[in-house]
This record gives C-alpha cells, structure tokens and sequence, in this order.
C-alpha cells in the first residue's frame, strides 16, 4: 500500500505463532501486496521466538520492509534494507531451510530487485515482486 493509505487496518502486534503458522500468514499477506504487514508478522516472530532464530525473523522483515520502501518510491533505502535482510539471513546458523524457508533464493530475490531498484528509478508492485518464502516448490 502506499504510504499514508487510508482504511488498512495494520496487524495486530505481539501476537504468537508457530513457525509455519508465522511463514504462511507473511506469505499470504506478501502475496496480497501487504509486505509491511509482513514485516509485523515476522517481527512478532523475533520478539517471541527462540534466541538463535531472532536474526532470522528480524532479517526477513528487513526483507518485507525493504520492499515495502520499494514499492513507496524510497528505492535506495528499499535496496538497502533489502540487501541488509538478506546479509542477516544468510549470516545464520540455522541452515539453508529453516522452517522451510528457501534462505537462497530469498537471498537471490533480495539482491535481483536491489539491483533492478538501482538500475530503474520507479516504485515496484509489491504484490507482484513478492517472493516465495519456500521458494517456487512450495507455494507458501
């Protein structure tokens, strides 16, 4: 949504789900063009979720924000928070699928639509450069 859009409810907060329950709720909500609402997902999930999964979780909403800023028109500071995220999620230890998520070709996605953001000065659809949480396989 853009900015200052009016009547989108955002998401409730401190709200705790399970892994999955957290990858498919960001996932239907990035797939609506709602990646802030994402974000709050995720961010509930590094709030309240296991120590050595905070990065993890934080890193993937600096993912959703960054496209957030992206599809704002902020494209540098999009392009930076993407390539942050994806720094943060590929810094981890918690392998190449946590909870099924496809951290490579999140990283992938991250560092293709930073890139493209620097090369072309417009704003991006939200909706339609989601990524795929659990890559191209797995629809969630």
């Amino acid at each position: 949504m853009p900015y200052g859009t009016e009547g989108v409810e955002r998401q409730p907060e401190g709200v705790t789900r399970t892994p999955d329950e957290t990858v498919a709720q960001a996932q239907a909500l990035l797939d609506a063009g709602r990646p802030f609402h994402a974000h709050e997902v995720f961010e509930d999930a590094w709030k309240s979720g296991p120590a050595d999964e905070r990065d993890l979780w934080k890193g993937l909403a600096q993912l959703a924000v960054g496209l957030t800023h992206s599809a704002r028109g902020n494209l540098t500071g999009g392009a930076r928070l993407l390539l942050r995220g994806a720094g943060a999620i590929d810094a981890g230890a918690w392998g190449r699928r946590p909870h099924g998520i496809d951290v490579d070709g999140l990283i992938t996605w991250a560092q293709q639509l930073a890139k493209s953001l620097e090369e072309d000065s417009s704003s991006v659809d939200a909706a339609e450069r989601a990524p795929r949480l659990r890559g191209t396989a797995g629809r969630e």
